[in-house]
C-alpha cells in the first residue's frame, strides 16, 4: 500500500478505481470531500491514477489486488480498516468487456466475466457489508449495466455477469433494509470512457471493434463519463435503490418492460446485422487498440475520426494500453 490518507473525512473504497469510469467516480468522490482507497489489479495504473488525483488535492491510497481473490480482498479490507479507518462508501466498478459472436467465445470468456463482475462485488460485499451493519451505517454502490437488464448482441459474457450483478445489488439492498446500510444498483448504458481501446474482441476482430467503438462514441447514444460519474456518485451517496444515468439506459429499460417481444425482435435483428463468426480457427482474443491496428489504413483512419471523443476520454481517465 502507498500514500495512506489521514483525517476525519469519510473513506471510500473504489474497486476498479484506477481507470475509466472507476477513476472518474473516484474523482467525484474526492470532490465531495472523501478520502480514497483505490483497488485494481495493475499497480502501474494505480500509481498513475493516484498521482493525477493527488495533483487535484485528493487524499489517496492505492492497493493492488484482484477482486477474484476472496482471501486477498478480506485481508485488504482488514488492513485498510485497521490502519486507515472504516470504509463508509464501497463502490464496485471493476469490469471486463468481451465483444464477439457466441460461436467465437470460449468458456474462459464467461468465467472471467462472471468472476470479476459477479463474484467481485460478492467478494467485497461479504467482507465490507457486515462491518457497515455493525457500525449502523454505510453506502454500497455496484456498477451493473443496462446490459444486466437487456442482453445486448455480441456481449454475452458481459450481460451474463451483469444480469447476476443486477440481481445481487437489488437483492442485497432488500437484505440490508433497516440496518442503516444502503445499496445502489447502478445501471448505465454506453459511456465515453475510452474502454473501446481495452475491451477484448473475438471473431472478426476489426469489424467487431468498428461497430462497438462507433456506438461507444456517438454522443446521442453514449454519455460523457464525467457527467455519468457525477450522477452515479450523487445517487450512491443519497442511498437511491437504482440509478440509470444514461438516457439510452432509461429508454431501453422502459421499452423492454412495456414491450418485451418488440425488444427481443429488435435485438435479434441487430444480431443478424453484426459480423458473423469467421470460419473455425484457433481461438484468439485481442484488445481494442490491437483490433484497430489490424484494420486497413483507410478504415483505421476513419475509426480515428469516429472515436475522437473516446480517445480524449481515455487520456483524461487514465486508460492505458495493455494486452493482459
Amino acid at each position: 500500500m502507498t500514500g495512506a490518507p489521514s483525517g476525519s473525512k469519510p473513506l471510500a473504497l473504489v474497486v476498479g478505481g484506477s481507470r475509466g469510469l472507476g477513476f472518474a467516480a473516484a474523482r467525484q468522490l474526492a470532490a465531495r470531500d472523501h478520502r480514497l482507497v483505490l483497488v485494481s489489479r495493475n499497480a502501474e495504473d494505480l500509481e498513475r491514477a493516484a498521482e493525477k488525483l493527488r495533483l487535484e488535492g485528493a487524499e489517496v491510497e492505492v492497493v493492488a489486488c484482484d477482486v477474484r481473490d476472496a482471501d486477498g480482498i478480506a485481508a485488504l479490507v482488514e488492513d485498510v480498516e485497521t490502519r486507515v479507518g472504516p470504509v463508509e462508501v464501497l463502490l464496485h466498478v471493476a469490469g471486463v468487456i468481451q465483444v464477439g459472436p457466441f460461436a467465437s467465445l470460449s468458456r474462459d470468456d464467461f468465467r472471467e466475466a462472471i468472476d470479476i463482475m459477479l463474484w467481485g462485488p460478492i467478494n467485497t460485499s461479504l467482507v465490507v457489508a457486515p462491518r457497515m451493519v455493525e457500525r449502523g451505517h454505510g453506502t454500497i454502490g455496484i456498477i451493473t449495466s443496462v446490459g444486466g437488464i437487456i442482453a445486448a448482441p455480441h456481449l454475452l459474457p458481459y450481460s451474463t455477469a451483469k444480469f447476476g450483478a443486477t440481481g445481487f445489488a437489488r437483492g442485497l439492498r432488500s437484505e440490508l433494509a433497516g440496518t442503516g446500510v444502503t445499496v445502489t444498483a447502478v445501471e448505465p448504458g454506453l459511456m465515453r470512457t475510452g474502454s473501446h481501446l481495452n475491451a477484448q474482441f473475438v471473431g472478426d476482430q476489426p469489424r467487431e471493434f468498428a461497430w462497438f467503438s462507433t456506438l461507444d462514441n456517438i454522443p446521442l447514444i453514449s454519455m460523457d463519463a464525467d457527467k455519468a460519474a457525477s450522477q452515479i456518485v450523487d445517487a450512491v451517496l443519497d442511498g437511491r435503490a437504482v440509478v440509470q444515468p444514461t438516457p439510452m439506459a432509461k429508454l431501453a429499460g422502459r421499452v423492454d418492460a412495456l414491450a418485451p417481444r418488440a425488444t427481443a425482435l429488435m435485438l435479434s435483428t441487430m444480431t443478424r446485422l453484426l459480423p458473423g463468426a469467421p470460419p473455425a480457427r484457433e481461438y484468439e482474443r485481442v484488445p481494442g487498440h490491437v483490433a484497430q491496428a489490424r484494420m486497413r489504413p483507410r478504415a483505421r483512419s476513419r475509426m480515428d475520426r469516429i472515436t475522437t471523443l473516446g480517445r480524449r476520454a481515455a487520456g483524461r481517465l487514465n486508460q492505458s494500453f495493455r494486452t493482459d
